[in-house]
């Protein structure tokens, strides 16, 4: 569903991401991890053009991401992306946050839109909250918000930046619970997470990423059991001890 062929990127002089190579299919949980500055965010930002991107070929179900006669905002509607800052209008109300994308890119009815996000705000269990405004939630609320209206838009798959990294701790667990439900309906995602009990619940890859580069794309069980490389044996062995 999502191909990845050495895909580089470059600030000015500075090259971000380097030769990255990898897929997703129908049905994947894909973490991507890594630390801080190794290109994670840019990477998955990439696959729905969010980020432009130098050099290689991204494709999503056969749509090339980078080919300038894309309709980027049409693909964008096929593909749910949930930010580590919620992205949530203020301004609006949770009904308008979950329906105005759904009209204004789907051409849906107002009625319909509202149906639709109401379904999936009773999906993320915030059907209560539906008439206030982003700002009278907590950061947790939010935030399933966000996913809910990622998914009013029937996406084909999921990206996920760093979802729970401005939570409160006792707010990540309700976003991750939402998140492994996905997850367990054959939802298709790829998420930057360094919760690392997320990943080994539900996650069937694991990509390291470091420096730019995927330095390691392998099954969940065999990365946490022995990762190949020095530089993640590193990183898990200082963020699973602690």
């Amino acid at each position: 569903m999502i191909e990845l062929q050495n895909v580089s990127k470059w600030y000015g002089s500075f090259q971000v991401l380097t030769d990255c190579t990898t897929n997703v299919s129908r049905g994947d949980v894909v973490v991507v991890c890594g630390p801080s500055g190794s290109g994670k965010s840019t990477l998955i930002k990439a696959i729905n053009g969010l980020e432009p991107f130098q050099q290689g070929r991204i494709t999503v179900d056969g749509v090339s991401v980078g080919d300038p006669k894309t309709n980027l905002s049409k693909l964008r509607a096929r593909i749910g992306m949930v930010f580590q800052n919620f992205e949530l209008f203020p301004h609006y109300s949770i009904k308008e946050n979950l329906t105005i994308a759904q009209m204004r890119v789907l051409g849906r009815s107002e009625k319909e839109a509202t149906e639709k996000g109401w379904r999936y705000l009773d999906r993320v269990g915030l059907i209560a909250q539906k008439d206030k405004f982003p700002g009278q939630l907590s950061g947790g609320q939010q935030q399933r918000v966000a996913i809910a209206r990622a998914l009013a838009m029937d996406p084909i798959a999921m990206l996920f930046d760093e979802p729970t990294s401005a939570l409160d701790p006792e707010m990540i667990n309700e976003v991750l619970d939402v998140m492994v439900g996905l997850a367990h309906e054959g939802m298709t995602m790829m998420v930057v997470t360094h919760e690392m009990g997320f990943a080994r619940k539900v996650a069937n890859r694991v990509i390291f990423m470091d420096q730019g580069r995927i330095v390691e794309d392998a099954a969940k069980e065999d990365f946490f059991a022995a990762p190949k490389s020095e530089r993640a044996q590193d990183f898990l062995a200082k963020i699973i001890t602690h």
